[in-house]
């Protein structure tokens, strides 16, 4: 696909997820949890290309909406929580990927499993700051002084992780035709090739993990706004299984993946929480088994191959 059918093939999909937030006003919540994860999974695609898999992901997405939820209690505007919760994420994603990326593989994916469930336990521990399992929730806020209510609230949420989503979706675009996006295919490859080159690998790795976590920072701060309460839960290891999830469901090798892999996820959810209550886990997980057996490139994968098909036909 060249760039100009990309955008308008993103731009047709943002119209379609309006249009039906419009014909069916809860789904307006819905969407907008699921664009807010998918910004943290665009994150999660550009490590999966240097073959990295982060399973503590949600760290990111926790630590953002618990910086939104600590700053709306004295500034309760949407513009300036959202970049102070993921400049809040990048940075931490910048001390943090300092040491992990330093390993490869299973050993990065577990430290930053173990970094996340860390942060899980601080933020169950310090009741009196964060009110444990209790979580806290956000004041009443505002978008540009106008207070944030009811169903302009549900707009201007899912308006803004629209944005945030197209806006990501093209920065990793670029990004991975990028010199820095072919270095994280290297690594990937053959990493002691880009050093002989006099590319440092590890660099590489770090740049594109702090810009995951800026990322990731981004969809904790839409999804705190959007729910309007911050639990530990946020950070449990169970919530970075689903950011992964999300990615292998949508098709790792698109940024359409992300946002096409969130919204099935959510709307399989909700309708098979609905539907069989006790067993909507095993029903998300048959539906990721028949992806890995039947679509190893995910839901855009075999969207892709179909349009193929009706063209050679």
């Amino acid at each position: 696909m060249t760039r100009t059918q990309e955008l308008l093939l993103a731009l047709l999909g943002a119209v379609l997820l309006l249009v039906l937030a419009w014909a069916v006003p809860w789904l307006r919540f819905v969407l907008t949890v699921a664009l807010a994860k998918s910004l943290a999974v665009f994150g999660i695609l550009l490590l999966l290309r240097a073959g990295q898999v982060s399973f503590g992901h949600a760290l990111y997405l926790a630590l953002a909406a618990y910086t939104a939820a600590f700053t709306a209690m004295l500034i309760p505007e949407a513009l300036i929580l959202l970049p102070v919760a993921a400049i809040a994420s990048a940075l931490v994603g910048l001390v943090v990927g300092l040491f992990v990326v330093r390993y490869r593989e299973i050993f990065f994916g577990m430290l930053n499993l173990a970094l996340s469930m860390v942060f899980y336990s601080l933020l169950e521990k310090f009741y009196s700051i964060t009110h444990g399992t209790d979580g806290m929730r956000l004041p009443p806020l505002r978008f540009a002084g106008m207070p944030l209510e009811g169903e302009f609230q549900g707009w201007v949420l899912l308006i803004l992780a629209v944005v945030l989503a197209l806006g990501f979706g093209a920065l990793v675009r670029i990004y991975l035709g990028s010199p820095m996006g072919q270095a994280l295919a290297g690594i990937k490859t053959r990493e002691t090739r880009l050093e002989f080159l006099g590319v440092p690998a590890r660099r590489v790795l770090l740049a594109a993990y702090v810009l995951a976590a800026l990322m990731a920072g981004c969809g904790g701060a839409v999804l705190a706004m959007t729910t309007r309460l911050v639990t530990p839960a946020l950070a449990y290891w169970t919530a970075s299984g689903e950011l992964v999830f999300i990615a292998i469901l949508g098709g790792a090798g698109s940024v359409f993946g992300p946002v096409i892999g969130a919204v099935a996820f959510e709307l399989t959810r909700v309708y098979a929480a609905a539907l069989v209550a006790d067993a909507w886990q095993l029903i998300l997980g048959s539906v990721l088994l028949l992806v890995i057996l039947f679509a190893p490139g995910g839901l855009w994968g075999m969207g892709k191959s179909l349009l193929s098909r009706r063209k050679t036909a």
